[in-house]
């Protein structure tokens, strides 16, 4: 029995197959599109059964190819370029894909576990799984609500676990390959070291200069949460995952930076830098925000993880500060620097 992950070689797909590996499951099908050659470096340290291209996948599965073979399948496939304007194209790729999927595996009885987006309640006030908090603002995040609402649609006739999960703002490793779409974090990370600062957006819709709030959840949460509904095949539904506490851009910036500055000067571990102060030593400087994303731009998330919580899940989230200093450190561990002390703190 195998189990089958799409989108193997991105950002999550590839964690979730580091996952399972190292709880000894190596009969892995991993999917994906190589047009982008370099990712396949996220699945180097993986063990995997077969890769398979992704239109070939789905024409395979179709004839019958993996009847009876399928633990089960860990859907992150898709085109998650928000920018992305070719409709047709993000339709075919993240809509009728993944209900091609859907189709089969209500038929052969195998569970679907699929990436959905937080993209998919626009400029909502409220993030909770329901109807009326969702109003996508680009098409990205139109193909992902109305994939939910299919799901929805069939939800008492289901055959076999089927769960959505809304990532919100997801970092760490295994996300280089991403470009402009990888998190702020690995911006920040990257900025800092090459230019000796951090550049965040100016304020918008009322908030201050880097002051956007979003739900930002660590890699290695989202990883936890794909394996407990694994563990939990009767559990079912559509579930936000990220922390359920917004932080804002600034927040992000600071825990970066003075995590490479402690790794600058391990013997000295200097005491952690305000926001003010990293301001003030020009260390985090602001740009004017872009007008392309003016209307079409998530100012504020914050995930409601009451529905994840109701059905048993209870393992704490990483915030910003611990979650990226975590990356960091595994950041510069891959680039060959020495892992940084803990932070001191002023009361240290």
């Amino acid at each position: 029995m195998f189990y089958i992950v799409t989108g193997a070689a991105g950002f999550i797909g590839s964690n979730l197959v580091k996952a399972l590996n190292e709880r000894g499951e190596n009969n892995i099908i991993a999917v994906d599109n190589l047009k982008k050659a370099d990712k396949f470096k996220n699945l180097v340290d993986c063990e995997i059964a077969d890769y398979v291209e992704k239109e070939d996948f789905l024409k395979k599965l179709q004839e019958g190819f993996f009847d009876g073979q399928v633990r089960a399948v860990l859907h992150q496939g898709a085109c998650s370029d928000t920018m992305e304007t070719d409709g047709r194209y993000m339709m075919e790729n993240n809509y009728q894909y993944t209900l091609a999927l859907l189709n089969y595996c209500q038929d052969n009885e195998v569970p679907l576990l699929y990436a959905s987006s937080a993209s998919v309640y626009g400029g909502s006030s409220v993030f909770k799984e329901s109807r009326e908090y969702e109003a996508p603002l680009n098409v990205y995040a139109y193909s992902k609500f109305l994939f939910d609402q299919i799901v929805r649609r069939r939800w008492d006739k289901r055959s076999a676990q089927i769960v959505g999960l809304r990532y919100f703002n997801v970092y760490g490793s295994r996300e280089a390959h991403k470009g402009r779409m990888a998190s702020v974090a690995y911006h920040f990370f990257n900025q800092y070291r090459a230019e000796g600062r951090v550049k965040l957006f100016e304020g918008c819709d009322g908030y201050t200069h880097g002051g956007q709030l979003r739900d930002f959840v660590s890699i290695e949460d989202v990883v936890k949460v794909n394996m407990y509904f694994l563990d939990h095949p009767h559990q079912s539904g559509i579930f936000n995952l990220g922390t359920g506490q917004a932080q804002s851009f600034n927040d992000v910036a600071v825990a970066t930076i003075n995590t490479l500055r402690t790794a600058e000067s391990p013997r000295s571990n200097p005491s952690a830098s305000s926001l003010t102060e990293l301001h003030r030593q020009g260390l985090i400087s602001y740009i004017p925000f872009p007008d392309q994303l003016r209307g079409k731009y998530q100012s504020y998330t914050q995930a409601d993880i009451s529905a994840l919580r109701n059905i048993g899940y209870t393992e704490p989230f990483l915030n910003v500060e611990q979650g990226v200093a975590r990356y960091v450190a595994q950041m510069l561990k891959s680039v060959g620097h020495p892992a940084p002390l803990p932070f001191r703190t002023s009361l240290a």
